[in-house]
């Protein structure tokens, strides 16, 4: 199913977070970080308790990524090259999400800068793209929502393609409150 550009914003969004917990936090191991209706969200296991006071220094990192104006670009990779990736990467949530895709689909790859990704897509061009987002709050989240899997950290974040839109956005949830 094609993304909508809100998606393919949010989606995008997703990796810069993702991109920028790896650069503040190398060892933290990522699951999945995919758009919703609300705006995107990204799962990390990490021995740091993420806190409300980290968002400012992740968001400070997230705007270092957009203003590098990254290109996101795919590759399909085989599924033995994938997983010899991850394993290099030592991230072994990835490596289970291979098993997800049925043998003979294609397996792609997203890189924007430093950090690759296994995702179908899509995104937009490059991280300068990316010009209003926020992250809204934690969560805990079992692995593939089992709760005899591990809690994993949930940050939930939000992106529009104008300030304006996401000030009225966060406007009218906190109106709502």
């Amino acid at each position: 199913m094609a993304m909508t550009s809100l998606e393919e914003l949010r989606h995008s969004t997703a990796h810069v977070l993702a991109t920028a917990v790896l650069r503040l936090w190398p060892d933290a191991l990522l699951d999945i970080g995919p758009p919703t209706d609300a705006g995107f969200y990204y799962d990390f296991d990490l021995s740091h308790r993420f806190s409300d006071e980290d968002f400012a220094k992740i968001e400070a990192e997230m705007k270092k990524v957009v203003k590098e104006n990254q290109p996101f670009t795919r590759k399909e990779v085989s599924r033995s090259e994938a997983k010899a990736f991850f394993e290099g990467k030592k991230q072994s949530y990835k490596i289970g999400r291979l098993g997800d895709i049925p043998e003979g689909e294609a397996i792609s790859f997203y890189t924007n800068g430093e950090f690759t990704d296994l995702c179908a897509g899509t995104h937009v061009k490059s991280t300068g793209e990316i010009k209003a987002f926020k992250l809204l709050r934690l969560a805990g989240a079992y692995h593939r929502g089992d709760e005899k899997n591990k809690m994993l950290q949930r940050i939930y974040g939000t992106a529009f393609p104008t300030k304006d839109e996401l000030e009225a956005s966060l406007k009218a949830q906190e109106e709502a409150l």
